[in-house]
């Protein structure tokens, strides 16, 4: 079954690059990006790469950054932090001046039914939960929302349907109680703009 992948980023190295884990004996660091929307307002998103892209590239905090990649999820069973966590695996980084971008394309199949709701404000939205396999075996598990017209078209779908769309990945702060206190968590999820068909790759 094909499925698709590819994510686009263009904006700011937030803070230096931090070790996130090592694979093989390769070294792999988190970068913290920032990609500002039209509205203004700004997404913190964690991209991952290894030592020998970083190695070709001169970064501090503030640098432009430009991102080709995918989406990846893992489980966090420590207990501390998000249980989901997503962050952009990096194929190609370099440091090109621009404006910024976020743009993704996605396709999958619908692992959870639709969940059709309206807002405080009374806008309508679908969360939606979109498996994309990748090779060996896993796969990514990507929360996905949908609103007015579009909510409405992801919600007439169930499990197992195939779904593919462009958007965005987006993050969003909350607060969270935690034996008493308050504690400050970021989500990460991809923001539906359309659905395409599922058989076409985009971001070529």
């Amino acid at each position: 079954m094909q499925t698709n992948n590819q994510i686009f980023l263009r904006g700011r190295l937030a803070a230096l690059p931090t070790l996130s884990h090592v694979n093989h004996s390769v070294e792999y660091f988190l970068l913290p990006l920032t990609a500002r929307r039209l509205s203004g307002a700004e997404d913190r998103l964690n991209v991952i790469a290894s030592q020998e892209q970083l190695a070709a590239l001169s970064l501090e905090e503030g640098s432009p950054l430009t991102v080709r990649g995918e989406v990846r999820t893992f489980n966090n069973r420590s207990g501390v932090g998000s249980r989901l966590v997503v962050s952009v695996f990096a194929r190609e980084l370099s440091q090109e001046e621009g404006d910024d971008e976020n743009m993704l394309s996605l396709s999958g199949t619908l692992c959870k039914p639709p969940s059709l709701r309206a807002t405080p404000l009374g806008r309508t939205i679908c969360d939606m939960i979109l498996a994309i396999n990748r090779r060996y075996g896993r796969a990514d598990y990507l929360p996905c929302i949908a609103w007015g017209s579009l909510a409405y078209r992801c919600a007439a779908m169930k499990v197992g349907d195939r779904l593919a769309l462009e958007g965005r990945l987006q993050s969003r702060v909350y607060t969270k109680e935690v034996d008493g206190q308050l504690q400050e968590r970021t989500a990460f999820e991809v923001s539906v703009m359309s659905l395409s068909d599922p058989e076409e790759d985009y971001l070529d």
